[in-house]
């Protein structure tokens, strides 16, 4: 059992090391929601993926601190907790906001892991020691600077790479990708840049043997993901979609994916993406974690549960020094040069806070007690 005694939200921003362009933004910089609870002389940490922007989903950073602060922090401040995934069914009042619950309920997580002195990722069900690592690469001024990403990214050792494509951004740029680097593990992900019109466009790229189509289709729609998936040999992958278990549930039914990606701050935090995982596997379908630009801190969550076994592609949980130099966490996230990352094995997320680069990069506060 744990207490929930008190909540402090952290605005943070970071400048990040190079600019990262999807088929609906170019950023240059991560602002996000630190949220820190405390209960029973113990902290547990969650980052909050919403965007400034609305462009991935209809939340932002400025909505999720409110609803944050006015409406999650009073259903749980001065409450008792059995168990961590308790929590997001006492969040049930408030509608949708899956980042700003996930944000919470992921730092409950990390504190009865804490409070129990084991890593966060055997309070998970996490079976591995370590993780495959695979990596994002934006959309780039050329198709020269995508391969100089591409050969970059393959040194380093990582698994698999994911390139992000819009129309105009997508077939020259996976058949240049093949003829320089030839069968490497690749995947395309479109951030619903295309409709069913572009069908035939789409399965133009069904000639290059790619792992998966990323969300090719509207945000949230599986209707038409399930018309395309019968005209693609290649498995389309549902993101934004699956917002939902019940979602995840529709889309196997009708047969509108093959593979799913799992974010935990899309579904809610960590007991949801659980229930995900596990519906996934008893229908045969193979899962991977999905990344949002975190700091170390939401990087760390994500390795804890991206290591339970149905996990089995790689993830885009990539090295710290990709995205922030420094991070949030001293040492930062590393890669191996076989591809994998280690799981900490301190208590909860069990990494190392640099409070002084957090402080400094502190935009506004904001504490609520019980």
């Amino acid at each position: 059992m744990f207490h929930i005694e008190r909540l402090r939200l952290r605005l943070v921003r970071l400048p990040l090391v190079a600019f990262f362009e999807t088929s609906f933004a170019r950023v240059y910089d991560k602002t996000f929601i630190l949220v820190t609870i405390d209960g029973d002389g113990v902290e547990g940490l969650g980052e909050c993926v919403a965007d400034v922007d609305p462009y991935y989903s209809e939340e932002t950073t400025v909505t999720a601190w409110h609803v944050i602060k006015d409406f999650v922090a009073p259903l749980l401040l001065g409450r008792a907790f059995d168990h961590p995934r308790d929590v997001f069914p006492s969040l049930a009042r408030v509608r949708g906001n899956n980042m700003a619950k996930a944000a919470v309920e992921m730092a409950a997580w990390d504190l009865a892991a804490r409070r129990q002195n084991v890593p966060l990722s055997r309070l998970l069900g996490g079976t591995r020691s370590e993780i495959a690592s695979g990596v994002s690469i934006g959309i780039q001024d050329s198709l020269d600077d995508l391969a100089a990403k591409v050969k970059k990214e393959l040194d380093a050792g990582y698994r698999r790479i994911k390139i992000k494509i819009k129309p105009g951004w997508d077939a020259a740029a996976v058949e240049m990708i093949r003829a320089r680097f030839g069968a490497i593990p690749l995947m395309v992900d479109a951030n619903a840049a295309y409709t069913l019109a572009d069908a035939d466009r789409l399965a133009e790229l069904d000639r290059f043997g790619l792992m998966m189509i990323e969300q090719p289709l509207e945000y949230d729609d599986v209707r038409d993901h399930a018309a395309l998936q019968r005209r693609l040999t290649t498995p389309i992958c549902l993101d934004e979609s699956i917002h939902t278990v019940r979602a995840a549930e529709e889309a196997i039914a009708l047969e509108a994916c093959r593979i799913i990606n799992i974010k935990p701050g899309r579904v809610g935090g960590h007991r949801e993406s659980i229930r995900l995982h596990d519906l996934c596997a008893a229908h045969a379908v193979p899962v991977w974690h999905g990344g949002m630009l975190e700091s170390g801190i939401g990087r760390a969550h994500n390795i804890h549960l991206a290591s339970l076994p149905n996990f089995s592609l790689p993830g885009d949980i990539a090295a710290s020094r990709r995205y922030f130099v420094p991070d949030l966490i001293e040492p930062g996230i590393e890669v191996s040069r076989d591809g994998t990352v280690p799981v900490p094995t301190g208590p909860g997320i069990g990494v190392t806070v640099d409070w002084d680069r957090v402080k400094a990069a502190t935009l506004e506060t904001c504490d609520v007690r019980a």
